[in-house]
Formats: structure tokens, sequence, C-alpha cells
């Protein structure tokens, strides 16, 4: 049975214009080149690779934010032209308007799409629920932790209920502990949830805790120099995956993988 493809990259290069401050001409600069990945349903991929390889770019073009310069992107077999409604993106930091609730912020996305209000609020309280923050869904932003603001964060993107969510190192700024905590909850609610996500980490050992498949770029441009299948059991349960013995046979291959992606600059 054919597996359905939520996200595709069709050979994409991404080339961005520079005005130089010395000159004035323009200088181009190649962020990604000749990438073609795809994630299939319910699947999770974590990208890995050196800084500035294009990781973030990736998941621009995914989100609609910036246009291919070649090849293309689709959504649901749909070319990506613009902002998507059935994409969401979750960033290193959390972006809530410090103005309102817990609650209200977690409705956000749902009322810019006109979602009746006790519809939204149902599903805001249920994903609250969920994310561990009931108690706090009357809270305002500065009354939480950096940790509680990042799962208001995650419920708030998964209240539009998205076809395929990109996550860009979103616990990043938090102490290990914390991040070991989120991982947990990420990785059991986009199972349950049943979602598709591309992750981007700098975090090897995060990067196969939660992923089906981790993809490897190269230094800029970046291109995907290897694609690794991660054969751990319980893909939604992060903790007990870093325990197991074999994510010691794939966290130094995945270094070894990252110095030659410098290496070949």
């Amino acid at each position: 049975m054919t597996t359905e493809i939520r996200l595709e990259f069709r050979d994409v290069t991404k080339r961005f214009r520079n005005r130089n401050a010395e000159n004035g001409a323009d200088a181009e600069m190649t962020a990604v080149e000749h990438v073609s990945l795809s994630v299939t349903d319910g699947e999770v991929v974590s990208l890995i690779g050196p800084s500035g390889c294009g990781k973030s770019t990736l998941l621009n073009m995914g989100s609609g934010l910036e246009p291919a310069s070649e090849g293309e992107v689709l959504v649901d077999a749909e070319r990506v032209t613009g902002p998507n409604a059935h994409v969401a993106f979750m960033l290193q930091k959390d972006l809530l308007l410090p103005w309102r609730t817990i609650r209200e912020n977690v409705e956000f996305g749902l009322e810019i799409q006109r979602t009746a209000r006790p519809e939204r609020r149902d599903r805001a309280l249920r994903l609250l629920d969920r994310c561990r923050l009931s108690e706090f869904a009357d809270h305002f932003p500065h009354q939480l932790s950096g940790g509680m603001r990042q799962r208001a964060a995650l419920a708030r993107t998964l209240a539009v209920d998205p076809t395929v969510l990109l996550l860009d190192e979103p616990f990043s700024a938090l102490d290990a502990q914390t991040k070991m905590v989120l991982q947990q909850d990420l990785g059991q609610t986009l199972a349950e949830e049943g979602k598709t996500a591309l992750f981007i980490t700098h975090d090897l050992v995060e990067s196969v805790a939660l992923s089906d498949r981790v993809l490897v770029m190269s230094a800029r441009p970046g291109r995907i120099i290897e694609e690794i299948d991660i054969d751990i059991p319980d893909r939604d349960q992060p903790l007990a995956r870093r325990q197991h013995p074999e994510i010691g046979r794939y966290v130094p291959h995945l270094m070894d993988l990252l110095h030659v992606g410098e290496a070949r600059l």
C-alpha cells in the first residue's frame, strides 16, 4: 500500500541576491541546491547540518514564506505558492502575544479562520489539557516559565489542525531537563494526533529520539548528503529512545557525516 506524501521538495534550489555595500553591485548566494525530499503521512523527519546550510530556508519555502528559485515544493500534491493554511510553523521563540491569556493565544489562529467561539474555546482547552497547561489557561505569558510557554506555542500550532508541522529548533533555548520533558510531550502529541512533521535541530540525540528518519545536509549550499532510517521502537517515547542501546550507534555516525559535509566545501 502506498503511503501518502504530505510534504515534498522536488529538486529545489534557493538563491538570494544581496547588495554589496562597498561597490553597490548585486551579489548572489546559493543557500540550498538541488534538494529533493519527501515526508509521508504521520512521519516525523529531522533535518540536521552545519549552521548556515539552509535548513531554515527549506522550512521557509515549505511554509510559503519564500519561493524556490528552481524546483517546486508541494503540500498534499499541490504546489506551494504562498502561505498555506495546511502548514503550521513553530519557531525557537514562542511569540505568544503578551496581552492575551494562554487560552486566547491558543485560539488566535482559529479566530483568523473564523471558527465559532464555542468550538475554538473547546479545542484550545482540550489542547491545553494535553499539554498539561489546563490550570494556566487564564494566565498571561509573562506568568509562565520558558518551557510552559513553548508547550503553549505547541498547543497553538496544533489548534489550527495543520496537515504538516514545520518546527525550527523549538527547544534550543531551553535547559537540558526542560528540553527532554518537552521532547517527550512533542513525541507523544505528534503520535496521538497523527501529525506529519519536518523538524530542524542541532541536537543529534534529539534528532534520533524524535524521528522516523534523519536527513543530513552539507555546508552551504545545502544538499542532502545522507538519509538515515531510525530503527528504534517507540517513536512516541523519546525518553525511552534516549536510553536505548542503539542510540550509541546513530549519534557517532551523524557526527562523522557532519564532519564530511563541512570538509566538502
